[in-house]
């Protein structure tokens, strides 16, 4: 059976975007990069929301072509090509790189992946984990704190009917100051 993770770098006031959906305040450090192509590495399948995927297809499948592009870089954009990816979109007619298009509900076919897949299924992107986490689906939460507060925009957490309880399994810091606390969900 599969474990469902959700990560992602986070402020700390709890936001993995600012207002106007800026992200450029959580830019990771090399040490934190190889953490997130760690997480890639054992990942057997990535649930993507469309917004999220088109962001990361714009960069990432040519991201180790650039000249300047840092070791670190260039290996997470390998990692990311060669990563099984599940795309929900409706509006979508075809995605590349390793993914496959799926119309259906998530929490649905999350159900279905994780009684079919062994390893790690890691679900990118707040909006597209909203409905995973009010399910119950979520295994493990992977939170990197930034050291920057950017005053509201979109959370890490969704809005919950009641309280999830949570298992610290692992912190870490990393040379920016960000820090990473990884919670497994007791069921």
């Amino acid at each position: 059976m599969g474990k469902l993770t959700y990560g992602m770098n986070i402020s700390v006031d709890g936001y993995i975007a600012d207002r106007n959906g800026d992200i450029g305040w959580s830019d990771p450090d090399a040490e934190l990069h190889q953490y997130w192509n760690d997480q890639v590495r054992n990942t057997a399948v990535s649930l993507y929301g469309r917004k999220l995927y088109e962001l990361m297809a714009a960069h990432w499948p040519t991201a180790d072509e650039a000249p300047d592009v840092s070791p670190v870089e260039a290996e997470y954009a390998r990692l990311w090509r060669a990563m099984p990816k599940v795309v929900f979109s409706n509006t979508l007619g075809s995605v590349g790189w390793n993914s496959r298009l799926e119309r259906g509900d998530v929490v649905d076919v999350a159900t279905r992946l994780k009684a079919d897949t062994d390893g790690v299924i890691d679900v990118a992107g707040a909006t597209l984990a909203a409905p995973l986490v009010r399910a119950g689906l979520v295994d493990e939460f992977h939170m990197v704190v930034t050291p920057a507060a950017v005053g509201g925009g979109l959370p890490f957490f969704p809005a919950l009917d009641s309280w999830i309880s949570l298992e610290l399994t692992e912190n870490r810091t990393f040379p920016s100051g960000a820090v990473l606390l990884r919670y497994t969900a007791k069921k």
